[in-house]
C-alpha cells in the first residue's frame, strides 16, 4: 500500500535525497535550514554536556556525540527533521556501563549497538514500531524520567559523598541518608536555574528557556563564589590532559580525535580488560541501547511527520542511526539517537531538510572550539536542574495521567508494570515484560470475542420451514479460532457429543484458524467418532478451507461431512429424514 511504503523502504541518505534532490532546493530553503540549525545547535550545547555527565562521562564526550552523530544521522538517515545526539533516555543504560567499565566499555557497547541497528534496518524491522503499545512506551519513558531525576539529587543539593550503588532502591536510600547534609549554595543555584526555566516561557520569547536559565544559574554561582561560597562547576569537576602534556580544567578546546574505542580508559583509568563476563555485559547493554535507540528515533520521526506533514523512511532512519553509532565511538562520542525536544525545535524554527541537522552539528563544533573556557564555569547544580526539567518533560506526565483515567484496566496494568520494572530493574526487562503482558491481555480480549450461537431454529422458516430433527442441533461460531479461544469453544461443543447426537457447525464468521484451533478441532472430531456423533461443517471461508486442506482434514463416513451452506445442510438432513 503506498501510504505504508515508508515502513518498508530502505536506502542510504533517504531523507537528504528526498528533500534536496527530488525536490527543488535553493537559497531560500538553505537560509531557513541555516537559521534552524543555528537555533538548535545553541540549544544542544548545554544539553549534550549535561547528558554526558548524567551518563557517567566527561561533558566533552556529549559534545563529540552531538558533532559526529549529529552530522552523520541527518546525512545518512530517513527522517528530514530529526536532530540526533545524546538523549536522556539512554542515561539509565549508559550510566551503569560507565561506572563498571569506564568510557572504553561505554564506547564499545555503543559500537555494538550501531551494528545491531544496521542489522535491524537490513531486516526491514522499522515497521515493528507499530506493534509497541502506547502503555509500554509511556511506562518505560516515565520510569526513565524518575531514574534520571533521582540521579540529579546529588548535584542538585550539593551532596558530597562519593560512589553510587548499582541498584535504584539502594541509590535512593543512600541519597535520603545524605540529604540532611545538603550544601545550601548548590541548592540556591539549582533552585534559581529551575525557577527560571519555569517562568521564562511566560515572557513568550523565541529563546528556549534552558539557555537563560543556565546563564542565570552561572551568574548566581559566580556571585556566591565571590562571597566565599564555592559551587562545584564543570571546571572544578573535570580535567583533561592534551597530547603535549598540557593539563587543563573543564573541556579541552580541540576537535574530536580518532582513537580505537577499546583503547579508551576503563573504569580504573587504564585500557579495558577483556573477559567473557565483560563481553556478555556489553552485548546485553548493546542490545538494550539498540532497542531503545530504534524505539526513540522512530517514535520521534512519527511525531515529526505529524508536525510537518512529511513521511520518514523507518528502515533508512535505522540504517543512518546504526552507521553513525558505529563511527561516532571512534571519535569519543557516546550513544546517539533522535532527540524529540531538539527535533521539534528544529521544525518550529523553520527547518526544510536534513541540512538543518547537519548545521546544528557544526554549530556545536564551533561552540566546542570557541567557548570551551567559558563552558568550564557552568555549575553542576545548574546542569542538574536542567536535567530535572528534561526528565519532567520526558515523563509526559499528562499523557500518563490521561491513560490511567481513561484506558482499560489492562493498559493501566501494562503501564504500571513497565514503569515499576524500569525504575527498580532496567528498561530491557520492563519493555519485554510490558510487551508480553500487553500481548497476553490482547489475546485474552480477542479470545473473549469468539463465541458460539445456537442457530438450530434460526432461519428454518426462510429455508422452507425445514426444521431439523430432534437429535440435530446447529451452531454458528463467530470470531478467530486461535489457541486461546478454540479450546474453550470446541470444549463446549464436545459436551454435546452424546450418543446419536448430530451437530452442524457454521464457520461463516470465523476469521482465523491456527495450529491450536486445528488441534482442538481434531479433538472434537475424535470425540464425535468415539461417541458415534456426526459433525457437519458448513459455510467455510476460503482461508479456513485452505487451512483444513493443508491439515488433511477430510470427510469421515458417519463422522464428518462438509456442505457449502447451513441451508444446504439443513435441506439434505430434513429430506433424508
Amino acid at each position: 500500500m503506498p501510504h505504508r511504503a515508508h515502513l518498508f523502504s530502505l536506502r542510504i541518505a533517504h531523507a537528504l535525497r528526498e528533500a534536496c534532490f527530488t525536490e527543488t532546493y535553493g537559497a531560500p530553503r538553505f537560509m531557513r535550514d541555516l537559521l534552524a540549525g543555528i537555533t538548535v545547535g545553541i540549544i544542544a550545547i548545554p544539553l549534550a554536556m549535561a547528558l554526558a555527565i548524567a551518563s557517567g562521562v566527561a561533558p566533552q564526550y556529549g559534545l563529540y556525540t552531538a558533532i559526529i552523530a549529529g552530522f552523520l544521522i541527518p546525512l545518512l538517515g530517513g527522517s528530514r527533521f530529526s536532530v540526533s545526539g545524546p538523549t536522556a533516555a539512554f542515561v539509565v543504560i549508559l550510566y551503569p556501563i560507565a561506572q563498571k567499565y569506564g568510557l572504553g566499555g561505554l564506547l564499545v557497547a555503543s559500537l555494538m549497538a550501531g551494528g545491531i541497528l544496521v542489522v535491524m534496518a537490513l531486516l526491514r524491522l522499522g515497521r515493528l514500531i507499530e506493534y509497541i503499545p502506547e502503555a509500554v512506551t509511556l511506562g518505560f519513558t516515565a520510569g526513565i524520567a524518575v531514574v534520571i531525576a533521582t540521579l540529579q539529587i546529588k548535584d542538585f543539593f550539593g551532596l558530597s559523598f562519593t560512589g553510587m550503588p548499582e541498584h535504584y532502591l539502594e541509590k535512593l536510600w543512600l541519597l535520603l541518608q545524605h540529604l540532611p547534609e545538603f550544601y545550601w549554595p548548590s541548592l540556591v543555584v539549582a533552585a534559581v536555574t529551575f525557577i527560571t526555566m519555569l517562568l521564562w516561557p511566560l515572557l513568550k520569547l523565541p529563546v528556549p528557556a534552558h539557555l537563560p536559565a543556565i546563564i542565570v544559574g552561572t551568574l548566581v554561582a559566580l556571585l556566591l563564589d565571590q562571597s566565599g561560597f564555592a559551587v562545584d562547576t564543570i571546571g572544578s569537576r573535570f580535567s583533561y590532559t592534551l597530547a603535549d602534556g598540557t593539563t587543563g580544567f573543564g573541556i579541552p578546546p580541540q576537535l574530536p580525535q580518532f582513537e580505537w574505542p577499546w583503547l579508551q580508559a576503563g573504569a580504573n583509568g587504564e585500557s579495558i580488560q577483556w573477559s567473557s563476563r565483560m563481553v556478555q555485559d556489553l552485548l546485553a547493554a548493546a542490545f538494550a541501547i539498540a532497542m531503545l535507540g530504534a524505539i526513540e528515533s522512530l517514535l520521534c520521526a512519527v511525531v515529526l511527520d505529524g508536525m510537518s506533514g512529511k513521511r520518514h523512511s523507518a528502515n533508512s532512519e535505522l540504517l543512518g542511526q546504526g552507521i553513525a553509532n558505529i563511527i561516532t565511538p571512534f571519535f569519543g562520542g557516546i550513544t546517539a539517537t533522535a532527540a524529540l525536544a531538539r527535533s521539534a525545535a528544529n521544525v518550529k524554527a523553520g527547518a526544510e531538510s536534513p541540512v538543518a541537522g547537519m548545521i546544528h552539528a557544526l554549530v556545536v563544533l564551533l561552540g566546542l572550539v570557541a567557548l570551551a573556557p567559558l563552558l568550564a564555569y557552568l555549575p553542576m547544580a545548574a546542569m542538574a536542574a536542567l536535567l530535572v526539567m528534561v526528565a519532567w518533560k520526558m515523563s509526559e506526565a499528562h499523557k500518563a495521567v490521561h491513560l490511567i483515567r481513561t484506558a482499560p484496566r489492562g493498559d493501566i496494568w501494562v503501564f504500571i508494570t513497565c514503569f515499576v520494572l524500569t525504575v527498580v530493574f532496567d528498561m530491557v526487562i520492563a519493555i519485554t515484560a510490558g510487551i508480553v503482558l500487553a500481548a497476553l491481555l490482547f489475546m485474552k480480549e480477542i479470545a473473549a470475542m469468539t463465541h458460539v450461537d445456537d442457530v438450530t431454529l434460526k432461519g428454518a422458516a426462510a429455508d422452507g420451514n425445514l426444521r431439523l430433527p430432534e437429535n440435530w442441533r446447529a451452531f454458528s461460531i463467530s470470531g478467530p479460532l486461535f489457541f486461546a479461544a478454540a479450546d474453550r469453544v470446541f470444549g463446549e461443543l464436545s459436551m454435546l457429543c452424546t450418543e446419536q447426537q448430530h451437530i452442524i457447525l457454521s464457520l461463516k464468521e470465523v476469521s482465523l484458524l491456527d495450529a491450536g484451533g486445528l488441534s482442538s478441532l481434531d479433538k472434537l472430531i475424535a470425540k464425535c467418532e468415539k461417541n458415534n456423533t456426526e459433525l457437519i461443517l458448513t459455510d467455510i471461508p476460503p482461508q479456513i478451507f485452505r487451512t483444513l486442506a493443508h491439515a488433511n482434514i477430510k470427510p469421515i463416513k458417519g463422522v464428518l461431512r462438509f456442505y457449502l451452506t447451513l441451508g444446504e445442510a439443513r435441506r439434505v438432513i430434513v429430506e433424508g429424514h
